[in-house]
């Protein structure tokens, strides 16, 4: 029977030190968990305009809609193709729920891409 003892006092003791290990090392038990399965955080709402954008020769038009409850700010950016024409970034409009903004922009020459960026409007 000692033997057996032995043994149950070792592994006491082994579990014992790699509980007093995981706690410094950030590994947590919670007692009354539920099923262990991990929680995902919550989704964040859905935001953003919905632009459509088209380039025809030097000139540039991109349409935004914003179909979300929060207000969004659209700016778009005109990459010219020409090495002297100047690049542009408009000015920041803000889309507010339910409303389409027109945007729009030109270069000299050819338009070599233009895309509309987003952010979130300031509370």
């Amino acid at each position: 029977m000692r033997p057996t003892r032995r043994r149950t006092r070792l592994l006491l003791a082994a579990s014992a030190a790699v509980a007093a290990l995981a706690v410094p090392l950030g590994v947590h038990v919670a007692r009354g968990a539920d099923s262990g399965a991990p929680t995902e955080p919550p989704k964040p709402e859905p935001a953003g305009s919905e632009c459509r954008t088209a380039i025809e020769g030097s000139r540039v038009v991109a349409y935004c809609h914003n179909p979300y409850p929060s207000t969004d700010l659209v700016q778009l950016h005109t990459e010219c193709a020409r090495w002297w024409d100047v690049d542009a970034d408009g000015a920041a409009v803000a889309v507010a729920p339910g409303r389409t903004v027109r945007l729009e922009d030109r270069c000299w020459k050819e338009i070599a891409t233009a895309w509309v960026s987003h952010r979130p409007a300031p509370l």
